[in-house]
């Protein structure tokens, strides 16, 4: 009971060093926020966007385009072909005169397109296959490109594939970014944490005099860099959700724009709560390594 009631002695005396200092704690919140609000931004925006790409292209297609000479029984030919092959679950035949239509009216360009003197689309056909996985795709698609009268066969989930590779790799670039600036948040903390133990050198030598162990001088110290790291933690999880709530009026706009819905979700509980634990901790080390480096150099005279 007494070594609990130390603790939290220790905590309150914590807090009350960093009120009693409010531009200095103020300066190092703000650098801990900053710090730990662009890995937090891009992840969440990358998770955002990873799941959009998955909910629009959970059902890859095919889509074979005829050339624009091909006659109605050679697209005819095309499709019947279409319809028996073993890897085709299911076909779409789009005529060209369709397509013209649906591209006036999601495109919006009606006007330019009526001057248009003839129709500059082809035939094509929208295909389903059977299985969704990525062999099945490429063999279908390698087999109806070398057909008669097919112009082009374009797999509709290429783009997610490459969307997919630079999540990737941007995930990668968050890792990075979010350890480079997790050890600058340990060198702020470290620094601070000495400057403390510099100016409270003449204390901690009475301390020692008195026969202060190490673990109790050390105490303070640990909890003043936990402290100030979860309060950087709070303060990026604030920056957080007010950025998400700025981008998602913009993107609320564009949407509606191209009649999609998207939006960036912010960080959960318990993605938040990592990242309080994370501040925290990356604090309490600061804190550990420079009393572990200064505090041996100190000794009673």
């Amino acid at each position: 009971m007494n070594w609990l009631l130390a603790h939290f002695d220790t905590l309150r005396e914590s807090v009350a060093r960093l009120v009693s200092q409010p531009l200095a704690t103020l300066l190092n919140v703000a650098v801990f926020a900053i710090a730990l609000s662009l890995p937090a931004g891009l992840y969440v925006g990358l998770d955002s966007l990873s799941r959009f790409s998955r909910q629009i292209s959970s059902e890859p297609q095919v889509s074979v385009f005829m050339a624009l000479g091909a006659g109605q029984d050679e697209v005819a030919a095309v499709g019947q072909r279409l319809r028996h092959h073993p890897d085709v679950g299911r076909v779409e035949f789009v005529p060209r005169q369709q397509a013209l239509e649906r591209l006036k009216r999601s495109a919006g360009l009606s006007d330019v397109l009526a001057e248009l003197k003839d129709n500059p689309l082809p035939d094509a056909f929208v295909v389903t296959a059977q299985e969704p996985r990525a062999e099945v795709l490429e063999r279908l698609r390698a087999d109806v490109a070398g057909w008669p009268k097919v112009e082009h066969v374009q797999l509709d989930s290429d783009w997610a594939r490459k969307l997919d590779a630079v999540l990737r790799v941007g995930e990668l670039a968050v890792g990075v970014l979010g350890i480079l600036l997790g050890v600058a948040l340990v060198a702020v903390t470290f620094n601070t944490i000495r400057l403390q133990i510099l100016t409270r050198r003449d204390e901690i030598e009475v301390s020692k005099l008195i026969g202060a162990t190490n673990p109790f001088i050390r105490r303070p110290f640990l909890y003043h860099g936990m402290m100030q790291g979860l309060a950087g933690g709070l303060a990026a999880w604030l920056l957080l959700l007010i950025g998400v709530a700025v981008v998602n009026t913009g993107l609320a706009d564009l949407a509606t724009l191209y009649g999609t819905s998207l939006r960036i979700d912010g960080l959960s509980i318990r993605d938040g709560g990592l990242l309080l634990l994370l501040s925290a901790g990356l604090g309490w080390l600061g804190a550990w390594l420079s009393v572990s480096r200064h505090l041996w150099q100190i000794e009673p005279r």
